[in-house]
């Protein structure tokens, strides 16, 4: 009976939510079979037919208008391709040398410095410690067990990730539906495709590889960000944050269930402290009554 007395107010904040996680449980599954793929495609390679493949079929559903816009709306959609294709890029290259939860455990740093930096409440400083004791904990003290270059990848892509959860916001908001989203993908494919050609050359025209491309498409790509475009109608950047939080431990479920990538007790605590940190984060915005990415 209470939950029937409940039920308006419940719709409006249970749908976003539901949205964004069901994005996450699709973005890491496909992750996991992106890096399957790699051995295939090259990561670079697997980025491009994954990029590619979304961008048509965004296209095709959406057919965006391409009239009306102004230079400001151009831009926010060539800045948000343009970072997609990045974050895509740096992260590919960073699961292709370190495991999956490891990778976005590290790329999850992004969002939570975007966190802390918004706020000057000391307390942020006190979740800033927690993370990286987290990822201390993550590099056996040293990251001698970890691939740097991978590393720096991952690091990389977690600024790049910082940047998307912003221009994501403001596309959303400039353009109808999700026709900035396939503007956006049709700007990120076209830059990643040279590079794509570059290291991968005819192994992409293989048309088993050209379908699991396809598959990590639109697990990856396609139906992620269009829920996750979707819901930053509805929800607050502060909690859409607090949520992309729990991707390390979903991306680290993935890595077990499809890689055999296993975690020791003490990654698995690592990962558990930059999640809680994240969370810890993002909350303190939302007591203070702000969000964690600007959308100005």
């Amino acid at each position: 009976m209470q939950a029937a007395a409940t039920a308006p107010h419940g719709r409006g904040s249970l749908g976003p939510v539901g949205l964004v996680l069901a994005g996450c449980v699709s973005v890491q599954f496909g992750g996991a079979l992106a890096v399957s793929l790699m051995p295939r495609a090259g990561a670079l390679g697997v980025v491009t037919l994954r990029l590619l493949a979304a961008a048509v079929v965004l296209l095709v559903v959406c057919r965006p208008r391409l009239r009306g816009h102004s230079r400001s709306d151009w831009r926010t959609v060539i800045v948000f391709g343009l970072t997609m294709g990045a974050m895509n890029g740096l992260f590919y290259q960073a699961v292709a040398r370190i495991p999956l939860g490891l990778a976005v455990t590290l790329e999850v740093l992004g969002p939570l410095a975007l966190s802390v930096l918004a706020s000057r409440r000391a307390v942020n400083a006190v979740w800033a410690g927690l993370a990286l004791v987290g990822v201390f904990l993550l590099g056996g003290g040293g990251f001698s067990d970890l691939d740097l270059v991978g590393v720096a990848f991952a690091l990389g892509a977690g600024a790049m990730w910082a940047t998307y959860i912003i221009f994501s916001a403001r596309t959303g908001r400039r353009f109808p539906q999700a026709d900035g989203l396939a503007l956006a993908m049709s700007v990120a494919a076209l830059v990643m495709l040279p590079l794509g050609i570059a290291e991968s050359g005819t192994r992409l025209t293989d048309p088993t590889t050209i379908a699991l491309g396809s598959a990590v498409a639109i697990l990856s790509s396609v139906l992620p960000y269009t829920l996750e475009l979707l819901a930053l109608r509805r929800l607050p950047a502060s909690t859409f944050a607090i949520m992309m939080s729990l991707e390390p431990a979903i991306a680290a479920t993935a890595g077990f269930l499809i890689l055999g990538q296993s975690l020791s007790a003490v990654q698995a605590a690592a990962i558990a402290l930059v999640i809680a940190a994240s969370m810890g984060a993002v909350r303190t915005q939302v007591g203070r009554g702000k969000t964690v990415a600007p959308e100005a």
